[in-house]
């Protein structure tokens, strides 16, 4: 789970946090793989997503067990924890049922929630270059969305809703850190991961009851538990090389770099035939993109 970044520390290898911050996005642009593997032997994305977040706040826990106490005292972090949980299942779901680069740019809508969420709930009026980026954001998803014979752009499997809904949760997420960074970095952090493990656990349950998500059966536990310690422990990574890029790179800097995170997802989902190309894809892509650069760019 993306965090918050820290404040900017000169490393002495001025390359390693730009390097560190692509892997983090290609363990992120990629994750679809072991998502679709678990899947395939018999373990819902819900129930893959419970997994690694569960795995990841006992690792927490282990490392800094006060981290509950901190928590406590800042019980508004709850929202933060329920906006994280969202982003993931939502993300994770999606790009496993769904098609990836569609998927991923649907997602990255998540620059026009943004600007929408700081007006409601920080008070920032957004400015003619905000509503610019806005209107280009959304005219992309319109090129995303609509395929041929249809009478208007609409989101139309339940990986677009997935993505559109994890990409407003994002945003939400970023606004709320954004609004609560007077709290320790380890309580938000910490709360990221409790939320995104109880969430899930908590959706992965209902979706069982109602026979969506099965368990993953425990007889076949050498087919799927490998991916899912794999997983875990590449998801745990990023997320360290994430807090070590953003502590030592300015924030529009390390915002360019996670970028290539869409690059990873596009060319891995189309050379594996997870994704199809076409014009309107492409170009709503590119007008999706735009609009997240300018905002990156914007923030100088």
């Amino acid at each position: 789970m993306k965090s918050a970044p820290a404040p900017v520390a000169r490393p002495a290898n001025a390359a390693l946090p730009a390097l560190v911050l692509l892997f983090n996005a290609f363990i992120w642009g990629t994750s679809w793989l072991p998502f679709r593997a678990l899947r395939e032997h018999g373990s819902h994305p819900l129930w893959s997503t419970v997994f690694v977040y569960v795995c990841g706040v006992a690792l927490f826990l282990a490392w800094r067990p006060r981290v509950l106490g901190e928590l406590a005292r800042h019980p508004k972090l709850a929202a933060l924890a329920l906006a994280a949980g969202l982003t993931n299942i939502c993300f994770n779901w999606a790009v496993t049922v769904g098609d990836v680069m569609r998927v991923v740019l649907l997602f990255y809508l998540m620059p026009a929630w943004s600007i929408l969420l700081a007006w409601a709930l920080l008070g920032e009026r957004p400015t003619a270059g905000a509503l610019l980026r806005l209107a280009l954001a959304l005219a992309g998803v319109t090129l995303v969305l609509k395929k041929p014979g249809m009478a208007w752009p609409w989101p139309e499997s339940q990986a677009d809703w997935l993505a559109i809904a994890g990409g407003f949760s994002f945003a939400l997420t970023g606004v709320l850190l954004r609004r609560w960074r007077g709290t320790p970095a380890t309580a938000r952090t910490f709360a990221m991961f409790l939320g995104s493990a109880i969430v899930s656990a908590g959706v992965a349950l209902a979706a069982q009851a109602a026979h969506l998500a099965a368990p993953p059966a425990l007889a076949n536990w050498a087919g799927w538990l490998p991916w899912a310690l794999g997983l875990t422990a590449a998801l745990l990574t990023g997320n360290m090389a994430l807090q070590y890029g953003t502590a030592h790179l300015p924030a529009q800097t390390a915002s360019l770099i996670m970028l290539a995170e869409v690059v990873f997802a596009s060319v891995s989902s189309v050379a594996l035939g997870a994704a199809a190309l076409a014009t309107g894809t492409l170009a709503g892509g590119a007008m999706i993109l735009s609009a997240a650069l300018l905002a990156v760019l914007m923030r100088r």
